[in-house]
């Protein structure tokens, strides 16, 4: 099932990012503002109770443009089909927020996420070096919702 995640789903939310990033993942303090911020929406997939995956979108009144900011699976549900539910719950939420297209950033290092955007219809069209905390660069892909 998934759903918008609630403030009572925060210490599992900050559980599976601390799990899922060595560096760079969203502090429990900053998923706390995402979970009360009208301009981001944060989704999870649970099952029996057990949270599988999140994903934050966020939202910029200024464009048309929403952007993933964060997605992680537990490592028990990585083959399940976690992650493309959790994208296309995302793009759900972002065209009926009036949305034309969804952008985000992926370590350049990080194949399994990248495979799973591309296989999504997600098109790189752009780097950045030196963007993640440690030094590494990103992939900047988006998807256009029309």
């Amino acid at each position: 099932m998934i759903r918008p995640a609630t403030r009572a789903d925060l210490d599992s939310l900050a559980a599976l990012e601390q799990a899922s990033f060595v560096v760079d993942g969203v502090s429990r303090r900053a998923m706390a503002g995402f979970l009360a911020s009208p301009a981001s929406l944060v989704l999870l997939m649970e099952e029996a109770g057990v949270l599988l995956g999140h994903l934050v979108l966020r939202f910029n009144a200024r464009h048309a443009i929403a952007r993933i900011y964060s997605i992680a699976v537990a490592e028990a549900a990585k083959g399940r089909g976690v992650g493309r539910a959790l994208v296309a719950a995302a793009e759900h939420a972002a065209r009926e927020r009036g949305r034309t297209s969804v952008r985000l950033e992926i370590s350049i290092d990080n194949l399994a996420s990248q495979a799973l955007f591309r296989a999504c219809g997600y098109r790189v069209f752009g780097e950045y070096e030196d963007y993640y905390e440690d030094g590494g660069a990103a992939l900047r892909l988006q998807k256009s919702l029309a």
